[in-house]
């Protein structure tokens, strides 16, 4: 039983981290299609967001038939609800992908504005994250998943050092206000899919550790060094 449980664990995380790959990739097109103005990318995003749920809906069925066969316990059970909430958390990320992908093709039609140059950073900074917390699921490293959780602050900054610049180009622009809001929101998502990596950065650092560290002051217990054991 054991042997088989370990194929369907194994059957899962290749779902999964496909379905990662395909996640992080929708994060990428969507940023080029809000810095090309490049409506076809906008589209690929909108349409790859299909293929992501149906995906998502598999992985779930797969991890409830896995639940179901042979009710695993302690690091087994862990896993497959790690697997469950990462999978969910993923497709939020895919969604919030295609809100940017959105306000890119309004972009498009409308007349040029440079994008913020932060933007393209606070992008980098969560597409590494993310690579990051599935490498760190793969690997079973919690350190890194805590690198990860930390990692989060840069991207709030990116995130308000973005609306400090956009709110100074609509006083400049005033006659542009609209467009610019679709800056900020796309600032946002981006923020928002970074909250979604913390998530699963956390929930590794459970299927590892057995420890939930959401809610919790880990951070100042460890004084931001994630190599530093937690004593309680």
């Amino acid at each position: 039983m054991n042997k088989h449980f370990q194929l369907s664990a194994d059957a899962l995380k290749k779902e999964l981290l496909t379905m990662g790959a395909m996640v992080e990739a929708t994060i990428a097109r969507s940023i080029r299609a809000l810095r090309e103005r490049n409506v076809e990318e906008a589209r690929k995003v909108i349409h790859e967001d299909d293929l992501i749920d149906r995906l998502e809906v598999k992985i779930e069925e797969d991890c409830l038939k896995v639940l179901a066969l042979y009710q695993p316990v302690a690091e087994d059970l862990r896993f497959v609800s790690t697997v469950m909430k990462i999978n969910n958390d993923l497709e939020r990320i895919a969604d919030l992908s295609v809100n940017i992908a959105r306000r890119a093709k309004k972009l498009a039609k409308a007349p040029a504005l440079p994008l913020p140059e932060l933007m393209v950073s606070m992008a980098d900074a969560t597409a590494r994250m993310l690579r990051d917390s599935l490498k760190a699921f793969v690997d079973r490293d919690s350190i890194l998943s805590k690198k990860v959780c930390i990692a989060d602050d840069e991207v709030d900054g990116f995130h308000r050092e973005i609306i400090d610049s956009v709110v100074e180009l609509m006083k400049k622009k005033p006659e542009s206000i609209e467009l610019y809001i679709h800056f900020l929101w796309c600032s946002r998502n981006l923020e928002r899919i970074a909250d979604h990596v913390t998530n699963i950065a956390e929930d590794v650092v459970y299927m590892v550790d057995g420890e939930i560290i959401r809610h919790s002051d880990w951070e100042s217990k460890e004084e931001k060094d994630p190599s530093k054991p937690v004593t309680h």
